[in-house]
């Protein structure tokens, strides 16, 4: 998914959600990331990040059909593994929102590019291995917790030209960066955004 790693920042952690009937398989640790290793009821092996705060399974749990059911399964599980890149990517956008607030733009773009190239370097392998569901999944949940579609986030911190080009090119895996999060488009995607708490609150 190297369409996304222009903007997001995060370090490698594979996590996944707590569901009925695990069995604790022990400690162990993910580039310096102390997590829990569980087997699940379906027999698929789920790793915890031990600092993970708690999901709240709060949204509506009643399915029309066994397809229905088994589409928000696979997205809870998307959405445990690409939840560390949004937690991250919504600080990197906060974060850059106040240190650019008062540069020209000019300035405000060549300070992105410079920051792009950092986070380039040393996270586009991880995040390149994404499908193109947990990249759907990724956008959405940084798109929901920021109100702002991914285009309007290019355009400001990287100029029209780049937001349009990045928009055309998302558009052969499917999305339309210019949309944003609308709740009602995908129910079965609104119920696992629910539980999963992304919000950024700043350094205290």
């Amino acid at each position: 998914m190297k369409i996304f790693h222009v903007l997001f920042f995060a370090a490698f952690i594979l996590i996944n959600l707590r569901t009925s009937a695990q069995t604790n398989l022990g400690k162990t640790s993910i580039n310096g990331q102390l997590m829990t290793m569980l087997l699940d009821d379906k027999g698929d092996t789920i790793l915890v990040a031990d600092d993970l705060a708690e999901i709240s399974l709060t949204s509506p749990r009643n399915f029309k059909s066994r397809e229905e059911y088994n589409r928000y399964r696979y997205y809870l599980k998307c959405a445990a593994i690409v939840y560390p890149y949004a937690k991250e990517s919504i600080k990197v956008f906060k974060q850059l929102e106040v240190e650019t607030e008062e540069m020209r733009k000019g300035k405000r773009k060549r300070y992105a590019k410079k920051l792009q190239k950092e986070l380039d370097d040393k996270f586009e392998d991880p995040l390149k291995g994404l499908t193109k569901i947990q990249g759907k999944i990724l956008v959405k949940m940084i798109e929901k917790e920021l109100n702002t579609p991914l285009y309007d986030l290019v355009k400001t911190y990287r100029g029209g030209m780049t937001a349009g080009y990045w928009n055309t090119l998302s558009k052969f895996w499917g999305y339309d960066l210019k949309r944003g999060y609308l709740e009602g488009d995908d129910p079965i995607l609104d119920a696992v955004l629910e539980d999963f708490n992304i919000s950024y609150q700043g350094d205290n």
